[in-house]
């Protein structure tokens, strides 16, 4: 098996980070942290780009541990990453 393309990857990270983003704020809605620096019109955008954010530190940690190099890994550890982040960004207060 070969490795995935890295722009690939790279796209895939994104749209996980960006899908996980946007389904937590409609889900879950804007932290009170997100409401004092953003207002709560900005809520969609910063939970996105925290979203991003925690995919890519989610698939960098999996790499450095070697879970493995195919695309199903990347995909699952951005996926866990992106929540990972999301739910402590929400926490803080």
């Amino acid at each position: 098996m070969r490795a995935p393309d890295p722009v690939v990857t790279l796209i895939v990270v994104l749209v996980i980070g960006l899908a996980a983003g946007f389904l937590f704020d409609r889900l879950a809605g804007p932290s009170w942290l997100a409401r004092q620096f953003s207002g709560s019109t900005r809520g969609i955008v910063t939970s996105a780009l925290v979203g991003i954010a925690g995919a890519l530190i989610g698939y960098h940690i999996a790499v450095l541990l070697a879970l493995g190099g195919g695309i199903v890994t990347s995909v699952i550890a951005a996926a866990l990453g992106a929540t990972v982040v999301l739910f402590a960004w929400r926490m803080a207060k």
